[in-house]
This record gives structure tokens, C-alpha cells and sequence, in this order.
């Protein structure tokens, strides 16, 4: 388990310099993945790939979970953050963030298209995406490895490896593939069984994990991400800072909740609270209120984006564009 609440900044140091060192080649990692093929790759700088902590699958992601009626009324903290998927004609599901903290990837179907829901908790990335490449089914798991300390995914089927935080297959077979990437969003379960009183909640997965608790206290609010080398972000924003992404656009979550909300670049950006932070308290159901944001186009449709933190969308996104208002 990566748990950052009591590691001394020293001891974070000493491991990611150690984990570079140790991962400086594709070789290191060939013992441990035999049937991925590291020649072929976008990755210039094997110092960026680090081990986490858990092995492959040391982090099990859930394969076909099950749901309950909002209707049963599941005895979930109503300020809990959930992720939110709607497809059209199906019925709204909500992926309670309680069990991706501990699982991070949820393969599971939804009118008969294969989807990923992905949870990085230190990037605080959450991203759904479809699981059909070229007419082919994948299913992923989590690899134990971070770039940028955003969780490298891989699927079962080629073994190649995918940064969450884009959806792009950077080592392996699948090198240069795009996942598809579909609207969904974080807010509570409140907000989510208020709008949605004929949806479905995911239900708790059969593993022994504290669900509910928040292995990393306090990390959004730490001076520095763990496992991180990277450059701050510019601008003077703190590296853990919320940033709301569109494309290779960033939103500070502090602008949008300060204008209460925002509507430029195409796009309407809003925010309500009612939402804690998953990344703060030792207990989610007392984190901070950070609020729930949707981001729709101007046709009223919502929009692919990510809410991740500062430091990861400079890391992914070095050129990206600033939207810090006037």
C-alpha cells in the first residue's frame, strides 16, 4: 500500500531516487514483464518510470462489479465522492471513489460497451474510457509502476502499458493507441442520487480493504507530490492544486469556484459544493468540501475533462494552456 501520511520528506527522496536509478532501463523491468515489448516505446527517459510500491497486481483493479438501486437507499456518507458515468439509454452509474482509492481500474459494461473507470488518487486523476481498440476487447489492470506519479495501467491482452492520465499506450504492442475517453465526473453521492433516483451505486467489492478510509491524509495539501521529480507547476500554483482539464486546457479549481463558474473556450465550466476532497482527511467522509464541477459544450452536452491535480497536467501537458481569467 502507498501510504504518504507519515513518510518523511528525506525517506520520499531517498526512494525516488532510488526507484529512478533502478529503472533507468527497459531491462529492469523484463523479469517482471516477459511478454511486453519494450522495444517499442514513446518513452525517452526510463528515470520517469518508478515503482509505486505494490507489484502487478498488487493493486486489483475489479472485473464486472455489482450494483445496487439508489432506490435501496445504500448506506453511503452523502458528501462521499462518487464517479459518474451516463450513457445514453442506460441507467446513471455511480462508482463510489471509497473503492477506486483501493482499486484504481473498474472494467465493467454498460449497454454493451466494454469501459474502464480509472481512479489515480496521487495525480487525483479519475478518467473513463472504452475498452474497445480497433474491434478488440481489452481489460486492464494496474501495473504497480508510476510516470509522474500517475499510475501506468496495462491490459491483459498485449501486456503493453497505458498512462492513465492520457489514455495512451506508451510501452508495448498498443505504443501510440489513444483510448477513447467519455464523459464522466466526480460528485457526491448526494448530488448523484438527487439527480439520478432510478440509478445504480456500485457495490463493495469482496476484498479486505478499509473502505472509506484514505490511505494518503493530508497528501492534498502537501508541499510535494510523492515520487514526483518533475517541475512545479508555473504561475505560482501549488503542485496539489485541483486544476479542471479540457484537452491541453487548465482551469484552476479556485478560479471556477471563485466566479462560480465559468464559460469561455467553448466551454461551460460549473461548480456547486457539497463534495469532499478524497485525498484529505483519514476519513473521506470528512474531507474538506471541494465542491463537484460539470463541464458541458455549448450544444448543453457534457464534456470529457479530468480534474486532476496542478503538477500532473504540467507534467503531461508542458505546453499546455493556462485559463487563469484576467
Amino acid at each position: 500500500m502507498r501510504c504518504v501520511a507519515s513518510i518523511l520528506p528525506a525517506l520520499v527522496l531517498w526512494l525516488g531516487l532510488v526507484a529512478g536509478a533502478a529503472g533507468a532501463s527497459p531491462q529492469h523491468w523484463q523479469h517482471e514483464w516477459p511478454d511486453t515489448d519494450f522495444d517499442r516505446t514513446t518513452i525517452s527517459d526510463w528515470r520517469e518510470i518508478m515503482s509505486g510500491g505494490p507489484p502487478k497486481d498488487g493493486i486489483p483493479a475489479i472485473d464486472n462489479p455489482s450494483f445496487l438501486d439508489v432506490a435501496d437507499k445504500p448506506a453511503l456518507p452523502g458528501i462521499e465522492p462518487v464517479m459518474t458515468l451516463e450513457m445514453p439509454g442506460e441507467r446513471p452509474r455511480a462508482y463510489p471513489l471509497r473503492y477506486l482509492m483501493w482499486h484504481e481500474i473498474v472494467n465493467d459494461t454498460v449497454g454493451g460497451v466494454p469501459v474502464a473507470v480509472t481512479y489515480c488518487p496521487l495525480c487525483n486523476s479519475g478518467l473513463t474510457f472504452e475498452r474497445l481498440v480497433a474491434g478488440r476487447e481489452l481489460s486492464f489492470g494496474v501495473s504497480g509502476k508510476l510516470r509522474h506519479s500517475d499510475m501506468i495501467m496495462y491490459d491483459r491482452q498485449t501486456e503493453s502499458w497505458w498512462q492513465q492520465a492520457i489514455g495512451e499506450a506508451v510501452v508495448g504492442e498498443m505504443t501510440g493507441v489513444t483510448l477513447n475517453l467519455l464523459p464522466s465526473w466526480m460528485e457526491s453521492w448526494d448530488q448523484f442520487k438527487a439527480r439520478n433516483p432510478e440509478g445504480l451505486v456500485m457495490a463493495q467489492p469482496p476484498f479486505n480493504r478499509q473502505y472509506g478510509r484514505n490511505p494518503y491524509r493530508g497528501y492534498d495539501t502537501n508541499p510535494r507530490p510523492f515520487l514526483y521529480g518533475g517541475e512545479d507547476p508555473p504561475h505560482g500554483i501549488s503542485p496539489v492544486a485541483r486544476v479542471v482539464r479540457v484537452g491541453d486546457k487548465a482551469w484552476p479549481l479556485t478560479r471556477i469556484r471563485e466566479e462560480g463558474g465559468v464559460t469561455e473556450a467553448g466551454f461551460s465550466i460549473s461548480w456547486e459544493s457539497g463534495q469532499a476532497s478524497a485525498m484529505d482527511h483519514g476519513v473521506i467522509a470528512q474531507g474538506r468540501d471541494v465542491g463537484t464541477v460539470r463541464v458541458r459544450d455549448t450544444a448543453g452536452q457534457d464534456v470529457p475533462h479530468d480534474l486532476l491535480f496542478a503538477f500532473a497536467f504540467h507534467a503531461f501537458w508542458p505546453d499546455g494552456a493556462w485559463m487563469l481569467g484576467e
